[in-house]
């Protein structure tokens, strides 16, 4: 099995959707694969919004921290660190496109499309069975000293 972005850079992160030292979390485990960065995440039966179908909140989560750790991945190479700066979620928008399946894996792509120094905007897909259930644009931030989250990870 791959090493994850999170067990890799943060493995004492609490955080509900991506941190691999909370076992109550989402668990995302997110990969580079070239330009991008992917996660496969199969949903458990208490996801449900309704029969058969992932709720959106859930959905919203796992598509927040997997576009997050693209951003953070993506400044750590710009700014040439050996670690990703600690960075959060400025801003983003869900369009679910079709109800989410719950019976199989789900696949996320995300990829950075504009970048600064400090902040990425990352757009993010979302896919059950091939198909695309729900798309994601984000802007995110690398925080500063005096920011709660700095030095999360």
């Amino acid at each position: 099995m791959t090493t994850s972005l999170q067990e890799q850079y943060a493995p004492s992160s609490i955080c509900y959707g991506c941190g691999p030292a909370n076992p109550q979390g989402l668990q995302v485990r997110s990969v580079v694969d070239g330009d991008r960065v992917v996660c496969d995440w199969t949903p458990a039966p208490h996801h449900h919004a309704f029969p058969g179908m992932v709720n959106g909140g859930i959905i919203g989560s796992i598509l927040d921290c997997h576009c997050n750790w693209a951003a953070a991945w993506h400044l750590m190479k710009r700014l040439g660190l050996d670690h990703p700066p600690c960075t959060v979620t400025a801003s983003y928008t869900i369009e679910m496109k079709r109800p989410t399946p719950i019976d199989g894996p789900l696949h996320l792509v995300a990829r950075v499309v504009e970048a600064t120094d400090d902040r990425c905007t990352v757009e993010g897909t979302l896919e059950a069975a091939g198909r695309v259930t729900a798309t994601c644009r984000g802007v995110f931030v690398a925080v500063k000293p005096g920011h709660p989250a700095y030095h999360r990870w």
